[in-house]
């Protein structure tokens, strides 16, 4: 029995939102009071900054100084249909982009401010004062699902489970009809040349590549439905880790491809189940689709925090990533064999997970440490 008083007041440190930087050495998160970046590989708070109000969003440009806020939570900082960009370096806004609805996200390059909406996706060139250069109309997307590369945009179509994919130099669209319901999750490897999604149902994960818009592979989470948090490739793009609401994170193996002038050459995934789930009943004609499937070489439990009664109280309808619930089981991998998994909340935790060999081809995942940051630090 939870005996813990409600959460009345936005007095303590409350964590709304999590985001890392692009090569994933930094990670950003919003508070009811401010905003903080901390260091992936230590969990040290390298930054902070204190409003006495709420920030629903900050997304980081690399290392720069410069960075997106979004006000959230119950008394937010800024408006919520108003993109700031931050200038840390100067401690004050350098500009601002405003809407005719809330913001669900935002990307943000040297060249390029992206503007993820509820029901569209507006592109800005990187100037003062912002220019406005297209907007694409999509599908309901409440948690502003939107990926950024040097070459293309990623995010939801205008149908329901499909995705959009822009290529940056020539403004080309690719249509990729990903899944039959709605888009819950989507990433982009680190080169740009893979597209990962996960669909509102949370049970298969489909990879393609953004070139080609063919399906390179389709891996299992489970059979139960899911909520997916987070999609993440390591960074030559070989793994692809998941998390969701059962509390496990789960790391695939990606299917081989071959590299050819920086491009991938599209190789079908293997219709063996490698990962050898179901032994000997996958070779036996007739089985259940699942049973065939290719599932995870290595799975571990992750801590969603223990959250006193009446946290997610501090979000509000119109919060930043259109949820109230505070996000939880975010993915950053800190090299090849080794990732991160952050939750937000008042319960919010960092850990550290790495990849071990087993021998005979076999691997597993093991805890290498965690903390509560807020308190820690």
């Amino acid at each position: 029995m939870n005996t813990r008083p409600p959460l009345e007041t936005t007095s303590l440190p409350v964590v709304l939102s999590i985001t890392f930087n692009d090569d994933c050495s930094c990670f950003a998160v919003g508070l009811n009071t401010g905003f903080r970046i901390f260091s992936s590989e230590t969990c040290t708070q390298t930054t902070a900054r204190e409003f006495n109000a709420g920030i629903g969003l900050v997304q980081m440009m690399g290392k720069a100084n410069y960075l997106g806020v979004v006000g959230g939570g119950r008394k937010p900082k800024f408006a919520a249909n108003k993109l700031i960009l931050w200038d840390e370096g100067k401690s004050k806004s350098a500009l601002d982009i405003s809407a005719l609805t809330p913001v669900r996200g935002a990307q943000l390059s040297k060249e390029r401010i992206v503007v993820v909406l509820q029901n569209s996706v507006r592109v800005y060139k990187f100037a003062k004062p912002p220019s406005f250069i297209t907007a694409y109309e999509t599908a309901n997307n409440p948690l502003g699902l939107c990926r950024m590369s040097p070459r293309i945009i990623a995010f939801p179509g205008r149908s329901v489970g499909h995705v959009q994919v822009v290529e940056i130099a020539t403004s080309n669209v690719s249509i990729i009809p990903a899944h039959s319901s709605a888009i819950r999750a989507l990433q982009l490897s680190p080169d740009g040349e893979l597209l990962a999604t996960a669909s509102e149902t949370g049970t298969l994960i489909r990879v393609f590549s953004t070139r080609t818009c063919a399906k390179l592979a389709e891996l299992r989470r489970g059979i139960d439905p899911a909520a997916i948090f987070s999609l993440a490739f390591n960074p030559p793009g070989t793994m692809l880790a998941c998390t969701s609401d059962k509390s496990t994170l789960h790391v695939f193996d990606m299917p081989k491809a071959k590299r050819l002038g920086g491009q991938h050459e599209d190789v079908a995934p293997e219709t063996t189940n490698d990962q050898g789930k179901w032994g000997i009943l996958s070779k036996i004609p007739g089985m259940p689709r699942f049973v065939k499937d290719t599932y995870s070489f290595a799975q571990e439990s992750f801590a969603t925090g223990d959250e006193p009664s009446g946290a997610n109280q501090l979000l509000s309808e119109s919060s930043t990533l259109g949820t109230m619930r505070l996000p939880k089981g975010v993915i950053g991998w800190l090299d090849d064999a080794s990732l991160l998994v952050v939750g937000a909340g008042t319960d919010a935790r960092w850990e550290k997970f790495i990849i071990k060999d087993e021998g005979s081809g076999k691997r597993s995942l093991a805890k290498a440490g965690w903390k509560r940051y807020l308190a820690d630090n």
